[in-house]
């Protein structure tokens, strides 16, 4: 388990340091997001090859964390490649100066490399332990998995369509899964890591990977995910409060009627 945790940290580091050097080179900071899902598929593969588990779960588990970590990647950077540098990092570009490249190096890839190893725990602890074999929990895990993977996809795939419509510039997308939820995404994205983490409970040592699940979820939910974004939607999208009056921010439910 011990050899798992510390190779998962260092490629992790090398990772992200390899992206922070990047970043100064081109002068765009906004690459992290993209590598951020291919992180996790190295810790996946890293642990893969470092871990001593069941061969079935490790292959499971890192046959999981790819397909999430691929998809988010390749849709990020479809998404934001050309279209210059995040905003958030602009900001912060402008607000430290010169002394933003290293302020990045601890604020964005440092932070985000932290987090990185925390939440992808379940992954390397569920590769670890040589018993028992795949059994329910597994099963339930997957099942949580694929339903997070439907709403990250089809929520993503819903609002690209929506923002193509030049009709639709500066309204708020409500319609399909984001009729049941603001984020549909980010609701996603929960799921799919408490699916990885509940595969990871099976072995008894992975039950420890629910820290990760949890941190992802509160992250998502308080921190840089549902509020960090809504700060700004609700001055750049005309009705967007009465979006929030009427939707969940998180959790599916049918809206309020209002």
């Amino acid at each position: 388990m011990g050899d798992v945790m510390l190779f998962s940290a260092i490629a992790i580091l090398i990772v992200m340091l390899t992206t922070w050097v990047i970043s100064v080179l081109i002068k765009n900071a906004s690459i992290v997001d993209i590598v951020w899902g291919l992180g996790f598929v190295v810790v996946g593969w890293v642990s893969r090859f470092v871990g001593d588990g069941v061969e079935a779960r490790q292959w499971l588990l890192t046959a999981m964390v790819s397909v999430w970590g691929l998809r988010l990647a390749g849709y990020l950077a479809w998404r934001n490649i050309g279209h210059g540098e995040d905003y958030r990092y602009k900001n912060m570009r402008k607000q430290w100066g010169a002394r933003f490249p290293l302020v990045s190096l601890v604020t964005v890839f440092g932070l985000q490399g932290t987090l990185m190893w925390i939440v992808s725990l379940p992954v390397q602890l569920g590769q670890s332990d040589a018993t028992p074999d795949l059994g329910p929990l597994a099963i339930i895990g997957v099942i949580v998995y694929l339903v997070g993977l439907f709403f990250e996809v089809v929520g993503d795939a819903q609002l690209t369509r929506f923002k193509s419509d030049p009709a639709n510039a500066g309204k708020v997308m409500d319609r399909g899964l984001w009729r049941y939820t603001r984020h549909p995404n980010y609701f996603g994205d929960a799921c799919v890591w408490w699916g990885i983490a509940i595969v990871a409970v099976e072995t008894g040592t992975g039950a420890w990977g629910l820290i990760g699940a949890a941190v992802m979820t509160l992250f998502l939910r308080r921190v840089s995910g549902v509020t960090l974004l809504e700060r700004s939607l609700k001055k750049r999208r005309e009705g967007y409060e009465d979006y929030i009056a009427r939707t969940s921010p998180f959790l599916p439910r049918p809206p309020k009627k209002i």
